[in-house]
C-alpha cells in the first residue's frame, strides 16, 4: 500500500550557475488531488469537490471548504476520515476525505459547475455576491483597531511561520493574527484558497468561530473567494501582500470588512474599512 504523501517531495535537478553545472537534490512542494466527499445518515453520498492541494491538514481543508461554501458548519459534522471504500484503489486513499454529516446532504446543485477545482483557480466559491447575500450578513462593528506598527509587521511574521515555504519556495500561506499582531495559526498550500480553507477549517473544528477581532493575512492576492471565506468565518480584516480583485473590494465594502492590499514594508493600500486602522 502506498505511504501517506507529505508536504514536500525530493527531486534531482541540474543546477546551472554561469558556465558551470552540477547535479543536486531539491525539495519540491507536493501537489496531489484531494477528493472531498460527504455522507448522510440515510446512506446518501456525494463528492462535492476535487482540488489540487499540498498534503497535510486535509481534514481542516475539508471542514473549511464546507463551511466557506455554506454547506456544513462545525455542528453539522459528525466525523472526518480518509476514505477506505472498497471501490477506491489503495494509492488514492490518502487523497480522499469523507465527511460524515449529522443530518441530510445539503442542497448541492449550485456546486455542479465547481466540481473540479485546481489549486490556482477561482471557481471554488459562490458564484456571485448575489448568492452570498442569501446566507451572509454584514459583519457587526467591533473594537478592533490596528496600529501601523502591527500592520506593517504582519507579512514578516507570516513569512517566519512558513516552514515548508522555507524548503521549497513554492507555497502560498494564510495566517491568522490577533489585533496586537500575535500569530494564532498559519497554514500553507500550493493553492491560496486551500491555505485559507485549512486555516478556517482548523478554527471550525476547534470551536473558535466566529473569528471576530482577528486579522487574516494571505501571501498572494486577495480574490473574491478568499474574502468570501473570511466573511463566512467572521474575520473583520483581510491583508494581502499583493493586489485585490474588483469583486473582492466590492464584497469588503458591502459586508463591512477591512481590506488591505500591497502590504509590503511600510506601505499599503486600504480599499475598505479604514476605520479599523488606528492611523494618526
Amino acid at each position: 500500500m502506498r505511504t501517506r504523501p507529505g508536504p514536500t517531495t525530493r527531486a534531482r535537478v541540474r543546477e546551472l550557475n554561469g558556465a558551470t553545472a552540477r547535479e543536486r537534490r531539491d525539495d519540491l512542494a507536493t501537489e496531489e488531488p484531494l477528493e472531498i466527499r460527504v455522507t448522510a445518515p440515510d446512506g446518501g453520498r456525494r463528492t462535492v469537490a476535487i482540488t489540487m492541494r499540498t498534503p497535510g491538514h486535509d481534514f481542516e481543508l475539508a471542514a473549511g471548504f464546507l463551511h466557506g461554501e455554506g454547506l456544513a458548519g462545525p455542528g453539522d459534522i459528525a466525523a472526518i476520515a480518509y476514505c477506505t471504500d472498497e471501490d477506491l484503489p489503495p494509492e488514492a486513499r490518502y487523497n480522499t476525505v469523507t465527511v460524515r454529516l449529522r443530518g441530510p446532504l445539503p442542497d448541492l446543485p449550485a456546486l455542479e459547475r465547481h466540481f473540479l477545482t485546481s489549486s490556482a483557480c477561482g471557481v471554488c466559491g459562490s458564484a456571485s455576491l448575489e448568492a452570498l447575500r442569501d446566507r451572509c450578513r454584514p459583519l457587526p462593528a467591533d473594537p478592533l483597531r490596528l496600529s501601523p506598527g502591527v500592520l506593517y509587521g504582519l507579512p514578516d511574521a507570516l513569512r517566519r511561520g512558513q516552514g515548508v515555504f522555507g524548503k521549497t519556495g513554492g507555497l502560498h500561506a494564510a495566517g491568522l493574527f490577533t489585533g496586537e499582531g500575535a500569530l494564532v495559526g498559519v497554514r500553507e498550500d500550493v493553492g491560496r484558497h486551500n491555505a485559507v480553507d485549512k486555516l478556517t477549517g482548523w478554527a471550525a473544528l476547534t470551536g473558535r468561530l466566529p473569528l471576530a477581532g482577528h486579522v487574516l493575512v494571505v501571501s498572494g492576492r486577495a480574490s473574491y473567494e478568499i474574502m468570501q471565506k473570511a466573511l463566512a468565518a467572521g474575520v473583520p480584516v483581510v491583508c494581502a501582500v499583493s493586489a485585490p480583485s474588483s469583486l473582492a473590494v466590492e464584497l469588503a465594502r458591502e459586508f463591512g470588512m477591512t481590506l488591505v492590499g500591497f502590504l509590503r514594508g511600510e506601505r499599503c493600500n486600504v480599499y475598505a474599512g479604514e476605520e479599523r486602522l488606528a492611523m494618526e
